[in-house]
């Protein structure tokens, strides 16, 4: 094939948005000849090229969208130094069919035993599943619910919560929040409630949850939504930061 009808082809393909097809067609064209392959198997091969590439990019899309602050994988997870939950557990959890039923995880426990590292890393393989994942701390989820009214930016932040399969709350307990804030958080879990799987991470156990909401019957109108249809992790031990900490100075 000469070298103006495969920049024709390019740019047909440019047009049709078939974007494997427009960067690759040079490797399907030798990759035929080589192989040989019947009329039937070049354009298999050109299709499912074009598929793949459109899942990639729509898992990127998603991964962006998700808002992670660092990527975290189960693979790196230290089972040996965190006990209080399993490695058949978590390979459980991974098959994500408990946010097809809308389930939801909620991770107690003290600093760096590992509860932030779950949830992003069950985040991030929820995303490559091709669910819609959303990760925020309760710090920035508590602004944009204040401001979303006002800032464009929160607005987005907050439709976006809505319109996922998977939300993920992190860090609930570390700051104190208002009765207000409070409120705006319950209407929050409400929404949420049998639509969307929620993951939470928190230092504070139950017990200490009204201290942090500042109202016993709001406490217990979130903890009854939260739980309802929920697996909880008591997460104990050292930090795993602490106990694993590197020193510049060192060596």
């Amino acid at each position: 094939m000469n070298n103006s009808k495969i920049e024709t082809i390019k740019q047909h393909a440019k047009t049709l948005k078939l974007c494997s097809l427009n960067e690759n067609i040079d490797i399907f064209l030798k990759d035929a000849e080589l192989k040989d392959s019947s009329y039937q198997e070049f354009l298999f091969n050109i299709l499912e090229g074009e598929i793949k590439a459109k899942d990639k990019k729509a898992q990127e899309k998603r991964l962006k969208m998700a808002g992670f602050p660092i990527k975290k994988i189960i693979e790196d997870f230290d089972f040996n130094f965190q006990k209080s939950i399993t490695k058949k557990q978590v390979n459980r959890l991974l098959e994500m069919d408990w946010i097809d039923k809308v389930y939801n995880l909620i991770f107690l426990g003290p600093p760096g035993v590992g509860k932030t590292h779950l949830s992003i890393a069950l985040g991030y393989k929820a995303v490559e599943m091709g669910y819609r994942v959303t990760f925020t701390s309760m710090d920035n989820l508590i602004y944009s619910l204040k401001t979303q009214e006002i800032s464009r930016k929160s607005k987005g932040k907050v439709n976006k919560i809505y319109s996922s399969d998977l939300v993920i709350i992190d860090e609930i307990g570390y700051l104190p929040i208002t009765r207000e804030e409070a409120n705006l958080f319950f209407q929050l879990i409400s929404s949420l409630y049998e639509q969307a799987s929620i993951i939470i991470t928190s230092n504070k156990g139950f017990e200490d949850w009204t201290e942090l909401l500042g109202d016993p019957a709001l406490t217990t109108a979130i903890l009854d939504r939260l739980t309802y249809k929920c697996d909880l992790f008591n997460m104990t031990g050292k930090s795993y930061r602490l106990e694993h900490r590197e020193s510049f100075l060192q060596g």
